[in-house]
């Protein structure tokens, strides 16, 4: 047995160091927090006290009544609250307060303790990965030797971590609507059928995957991914979908409180179309359009090129693009969290307001507890819209990774095809994940435009 040299266990140092003092930054200097901070929520209070109370504490209602400033006399005063005795409400509990987020706020949260710690491992597993890129870490100096057993632990506990937190807020008992539960179930269920049509090459012809060098137990074990990331991933695209519908102003309400500026609404328009435009990479329709597999290195053929014109990629070129657009999307999606989130929340605005406007008594108990409950699940749903970004970048940098190498872990090789499972699965469970969110989210803005689903 041949011990490794001292070059090659500087890669493994290296990884160690990285990983250690990325861990201690982040945490020290609390970047998953930061991540959120200086967004607005809100809060709708129950029951407020007296207006003297309201100076003492230096509170100040939203709404005001023109009679308020002084203008009015006390005998026109009177006949006002008269006249409009029968549909006279208390506006102090019509009030609406906007808070920014700090971090006692995010602490106090259900599920922040997962986000944070989802956080720092998907940050130290791709790290850690673009470090093994960089050092060109290969198989023959041993797994351990040259560091990408650090690659290899971090990926496959984060990717378990996101799934494990993203199972759990899938099936919170009060997020979300029993019906919504059970239609997630369906809809998991339904993915693991059409992904063992998948593996078992009967859409080969449409979809440009090939599952030949993988085993049976290999293929189910990816269809059974594939029904849980397609069940898990129901309730957050359609909070994405409500993002984007209300932050792109599609009400047109022309109001500045429930939409994006227009760097925030570029960002959600290029996080759709990057999604739409790479799930549809690997659909072969759509992908032979890109291609151009009359390429070769003859004189004639370039000739013939040059004089027709190159219409699409080389192969070799289109499988870059491809996973740079995986990587691309799942870094928009990123990105786009933060104006996503912001609609989330003014979404609970948007049925205060409504309520508000809807007749001259209001009943905003519906509104009051809509803004609790964002305000409650914040961190629940920062998960959810998190979760599948870093899915896709899980998935993509553990199929950058050497195939042979996974072959020195002989106990799980044994139950897995390691080099196929890895090289072949992976890049599809991120196109699966990118495929996914994209049908969801269109559904879904599909029937908001047709009016069928509404926001409220």
């Amino acid at each position: 047995m041949q011990l490794p040299g001292r070059d090659s266990l500087m890669n493994l140092i290296l990884q160690t160091t990285l990983s250690l003092s990325l861990t201690l930054l982040l945490t020290f200097l609390k970047i998953p927090i930061f991540f959120l901070h200086g967004l607005h929520t809100y809060i709708h209070p129950d029951n407020l006290a007296n207006n003297n109370n309201h100076q003492q504490n230096g509170l100040r209602p939203a709404i005001r009544r023109p009679s308020d400033s002084g203008s009015a006399t006390g005998t026109e005063l009177k006949r006002r609250i008269k006249s409009k005795e029968k549909f006279e409400f208390d506006e102090n509990k019509a009030q609406i307060f906007r808070l920014r987020l700090d971090e006692a706020h995010l602490q106090s949260r259900m599920y922040f303790n997962e986000y944070f710690n989802s956080f720092i491992y998907s940050f130290l597993t791709f790290s850690c990965l673009l470090l093994y890129i960089y050092l060109d870490g290969n198989g023959e100096s041993g797994i351990l030797s040259n560091g990408v057993v650090v690659v290899i632990v971090l990926g496959f506990v984060s990717l378990c971590k996101v799934l494990v937190v993203l199972a759990r807020v899938s099936f919170e008992r009060s997020a979300s609507k029993r019906s919504e539960k059970q239609l997630s179930v369906v809809i998991g269920v339904l993915g693991f059928l059409f992904g063992l049509l998948i593996c078992s090459g009967v859409l080969s012809s449409v979809l440009d995957f090939d599952f030949g060098s993988v085993d049976g137990f290999g293929k189910i074990s990816v269809a059974v991914l594939m029904g849980c990331i397609a069940g898990f991933l129901y309730m957050p695209a359609g909070k994405n979908a409500r993002s984007f519908w209300l932050g792109t102003d599609q009400l047109r309400s022309n109001l500045e409180i429930f939409s994006c500026g227009w760097f925030g609404r570029t960002i959600l328009y290029v996080n759709y179309l990057s999604i739409v435009f790479t799930a549809l990479l690997w659909i072969n329709p759509f992908a032979e359009m890109l291609v151009n597999n009359k390429v070769d290195g003859s004189e004639g053929a370039n000739a013939a090129i040059r004089l027709v014109g190159n219409v699409g990629l080389s192969p070799e070129d289109f499988a870059k693009l491809r996973l740079w657009c995986l990587l691309f999307s799942g870094a928009i999606q990123i990105v786009a969290l933060r104006p996503n989130l912001q609609m989330y929340l003014n979404e609970a605005v948007l049925s205060w307001y409504q309520r508000l406007h809807a007749s001259k008594v209001p009943d905003l108990d519906f509104s009051r507890a809509k803004v609790f409950l964002h305000n409650h699940f914040l961190c629940l749903v920062v998960m959810q819209l998190f979760a599948p970004p870093i899915l896709v970048i899980l998935f993509l940098g553990l199929s950058q990774i050497d195939g042979n190498l996974f072959g020195n872990f002989k106990m799980v090789c044994g139950l897995l095809p390691c080099s196929a499972f890895v090289k072949e699965a992976a890049v599809f469970l991120a196109w699966w994940v990118v495929f996914v969110w994209a049908v969801y989210t269109s559904a879904s803005l599909f029937l908001y435009r047709r009016c069928i689903l509404f926001i409220s």
